[in-house]
């Protein structure tokens, strides 16, 4: 394998969905406000938001690699990494400057809607930038913060952070949208890290599947999972989500099935793998029938 297309598998390309779908959800709160958005800034909010991702993607492997955890963990098809650096050393230096150089492009599109439309974006892209240069090193030693700083991200960082730079409020309804994103990434990274908990206490890791252990984390998973719905269902009760959205509870029963079925995989490799697999899919569609529902 070539140290550029090790870069390429760095970036973690079969995970990028995940920014679209929760820029998406800005957008759809943009469009439900009555905006309508210009072509480019929405080109440039879901490249900013995709490229973000990538950014952390490719900080976290070359830190990984660094660290040595990329050597003594045990990789699924969901968690532990690519690979790629362990396949490629040589191509360890070129990672960390991609990452870099792209987390530079974000912070150039992120300046520029600053520019556009004032302070409010500040503080949401200055957060934004501090989680993607301290996930790895610092707020992974961090039980709370590790469970909360990836779901802070992707939700209400690239939600709200959406909304405002094309042009739209902060409502009740962004709030809603981005909680439902906090929830499920958080439970989508506390869950994914259930296989790789003694290679991360290793090394010196501190989050909730070494603190709590395993079954109770398995719990707290599913109650982070079965929240973000709930948030959906009292968000149409009370009028601040489109009775439309009604849709993004397709996924439920297939989330209750995580939530009973994962305690008691945990020491099952394939099994839990199943499961992992099952919980991807949940959040991808809900996140997606969200962002249609709240479109119509």
């Amino acid at each position: 394998m070539s140290e550029t297309l090790a870069v390429v598998r760095a970036s973690r390309p079969n995970f990028l969905l995940l920014a679209p779908l929760c820029a998406g959800l800005g957008l759809a709160v943009a469009w439900q406000q009555g905006q309508a958005p210009e072509l480019l800034h929405t080109f440039l909010v879901f490249l900013g938001a995709v490229l973000a991702h990538a950014a952390v993607n490719l900080l976290n492997e070359y830190d990984d690699f660094r660290s040595g955890l990329d050597m003594i963990t045990e990789r699924t098809p969901f968690s532990g990494g690519s690979g790629a650096l362990p396949e490629v050393p040589t191509a360890a230096r070129r990672v960390l400057w991609a990452g870099l150089g792209t987390l530079a492009v974000v912070v150039t599109i992120g300046l520029y809607f600053l520019w556009l439309r004032g302070l409010p974006l500040l503080v949401l892209g200055a957060a934004g930038v501090v989680l993607v240069l301290t996930y790895t090193r610092w707020i992974t030693r961090s039980p709370l913060l590790c469970l909360l700083a990836p779901g802070m991200g992707f939700g209400p960082i690239m939600v709200l952070g959406t909304v405002i730079a094309l042009g739209a409020s902060i409502d009740t309804s962004a709030l809603l949208a981005s909680l439902v994103a906090l929830l499920m990434v958080s439970e989508l990274l506390l869950i994914n890290q259930i296989p790789d908990a003694e290679a991360d206490r290793a090394i010196g890791r501190r989050h909730l599947v070494i603190t709590l252990g395993p079954e109770k984390a398995a719990h707290l998973v599913a109650g982070l999972l079965l929240a973000s719905y709930g948030v959906i269902v009292a968000g149409m009760v009370s009028g601040y989500l489109a009775m439309t959205s009604l849709i993004a509870l397709a996924p439920l029963p297939a989330a209750v099935w995580i939530s009973l079925r994962l305690p008691r995989v945990l020491a099952m490799p394939d099994q839990l793998n199943r499961v992992l697999g099952a919980n991807v899919a949940v959040l991808l569609s809900t996140l997606a029938l969200l962002v249609t529902g709240l479109s119509l």
